[in-house]
C-alpha cells in the first residue's frame, strides 16, 4: 500500500500546535565555591595545558574501579568570567549519556520477565501498528508505503528502528510535550528506513523505550527511573529538572568565540529555561543532569555485572546484552543504549551533546568519567582532550589484566 503525502511545510508554530492538538485528541542556598580549589594529582595536570591555551573551560575528571573512585579531580573553571573554579560536585547536562540509563531501566523489566527485547513495539504501543515508511522523496512530496518489518524494542535501543532523530513538534526544545504525546508524534512521522536495515542515531527510539517503561510499569517513566535505578544507586543529583540548589552548581556552558581562539558562554539550546521549571517534561534520550559521582555509581554497577554495594540491580545477562555489539553487519557498532566495540571485551560508553563522556574499560577494569559543558572547542586541540585524560588514567591506575 502506498500514498502520496504533500510535504510543503506549514509555519513551524502552526504545525506544532496542529500536531499537538491532534495527539491530545486521539531547597537551600547555593554552596560556597570559595572553599574548594582545583585539584592536582594523577590526571588534572595533564589537562591543565588545554585550560591555559583557552581550549577547555574546565572539567571534572573521575577514575574508578567497580569498588569505588580511585581519583576525583578538577581542572579549570565552572565559570571562566568569574574565575570560579570547577568543583567535584558541579552539575552538568549529560544529554545523550541518558540513553544507557534509559536502557538499563528497561532491562530491569526484561529481567522481571515483563518485556522481551525482540518484542514488537506495537505490542505495548498499539499506535505503532499504523506507521509509514518514506519510500521516495522530492522537495514537495514523499511517497509513503507500509514497512515490511515491525519495529522491535531492540531496534529502538540500538538506533536501527528507522525513526528519525525526532519529530517536528519537538523543536525548538526537546521537552515540549509529555512523553506519551511525543512518542505518539513519531507514529505520524514517516520512517526513514526499513527497521533493522540501517543505523540512524535517534532520540525517538530511546524515547519510545522510555514510554514502554511507563506502559509496562504503570508509573511515569521518571518515577520508575528514580525508584528502581537512581535511588538504589545513590544517584541523588541525577534529574531531568534540577532544583534551584542544583542549578546553582551547574557548570556554565561554553562555545568557541567567532575567532575560534577562545571561549564565550552560551546556553543549552536544546532545553527550555528556567531549567528548574517543574513543567519541563522528561526526555529519556537526552534530558538528564548529573554529577561525576552519580555517573560513576551507574558505571560501577555496570562494570560489576549488575550489582552495586552488594545489591543486584540488573542480571549479568542484561548487562552483557546492553554493552555488547547488537547492530549485526551494519558498520556502526552499538549495543542497547551503549556505544560499543565490535570486539568482545572492548571498551564501551557514551558521550553527550556538550562533550561529556563516560567510558568503561573492562580489560583494565577502569571507569573514566569526563564532565564538561562545551558546545565545541576553540582551536584545533579539542579532540586531544579526552584521549589525554584516558591515557593519564591508564598510566596512573591500570594495565590490561592478563
Amino acid at each position: 500500500m502506498t500514498a502520496w503525502l504533500r510535504t510543503r511545510p506549514l509555519p513551524t508554530r502552526t504545525f506544532a500546535m496542529a500536531v499537538a492538538a491532534l495527539l491530545l485528541v486521539t531547597s537551600g542556598p547555593p554552596r560556597s565555591n570559595a572553599e574548594e580549589k582545583p585539584s592536582t594529582g594523577h590526571v588534572a595536570p595533564r589537562l591543565q595545558p588545554f585550560v591555559d591555551n583557552h581550549t577547555l573551560a574546565g572539567a571534572v575528571l573521575l577514575v574508578a574501579s567497580a569498588e569505588g573512585p580511585l581519583c576525583v579531580e578538577t581542572v579549570g573553571y565552572a565559570n571562566v568570567e568569574q574565575k570560579r573554579p570547577m568543583r567535584t560536585d558541579n552539575v552538568f547536562w549529560i544529554a545523550s549519556m541518558s540513553k544507557p540509563i534509559t536502557g538499563a531501566a528497561l532491562m530491569i523489566l526484561v529481567d522481571e520477565g515483563k518485556v522481551k527485547i525482540d518484542d514488537p513495539v506495537e505490542k505495548y504501543l498499539p499506535e505503532f501498528k499504523d506507521i509509514w515508511l518514506a519510500a521516495e522523496k522530492d522537495k514537495d512530496h514523499v511517497l509513503l508505503k507500509r514497512p515490511t518489518t515491525k519495529i522491535t524494542i531492540k531496534h529502538c535501543l540500538s538506533h536501527t528502528s528507522g525513526m528519525p532523530f525526532g519529530s517536528s513538534v519537538e523543536y525548538p526544545t526537546r521537552e515540549v510535550l509529555p512523553l506519551a504525546l511525543s512518542v505518539r508524534s513519531y507514529t505520524i512521522t514517516p520512517l526513514n528506513n526499513e527497521p533493522g536495515t540501517k543505523y540512524e542515531y535517534s532520540n525517538a527510539g530511546i524515547n519510545t523505550a522510555g514510554r514502554i517503561i511507563e506502559v509496562v510499569s504503570g508509573m511515569p517513566y521518571e518515577e520508575f527511573l528514580e525508584k528502581r535505578l537512581l535511588k538504589p544507586l545513590g544517584m541523588k543529583d541525577t534529574t531531568f529538572v534540577p532544583n534551584e540548589e542544583q542549578v546553582a552548581r551547574l557548570a556554565v556552558a561554553y562555545k568557541p568565540n567567532p575567532a575560534k581562539d577562545g571561549l564565550v558562554a552560551t546556553t543549552i539550546g536544546q532545553l527550555r529555561y528556567p531549567l528548574s521549571d517543574a513543567s519541563r517534561h522528561p526526555v529519556p534520550g537526552g534530558g538528564l543532569f548529573s554529577t561525576a559521582a552519580d555517573v560513576s555509581n551507574f558505571c560501577r554497577m555496570v562494570l560489576a555485572g549488575g550489582t552495586f554495594n552488594g545489591q543486584r540491580i540488573l542480571s549479568e545477562e542484561s548487562v552483557k546484552a546492553m554493552t555488547s555489539h547488537q547492530t549485526g553487519d551494519l558498520p556502526t557498532s552499538y549495543g542497547l543504549g551503549w556505544s560499543t566495540s565490535k570486539t568482545v571485551g572492548g571498551t564501551f560508553g557514551h558521550g553527550g551533546a556538550l562533550s561529556t563522556n563516560m567510558t568503561i574499560d573492562p580489560a583494565r577494569k577502569l571507569i573514566y568519567v569526563y564532565l564538561v559543558q562545551h558546545a565545541g572547542y576553540a582551536g584545533t586541540e579539542g579532540s586531544k582532550i579526552l584521549p589525554t585524560f584516558h591515557k593519564a588514567a591508564q598510566d596512573a591506575f591500570g594495565k590490561p589484566s592478563s
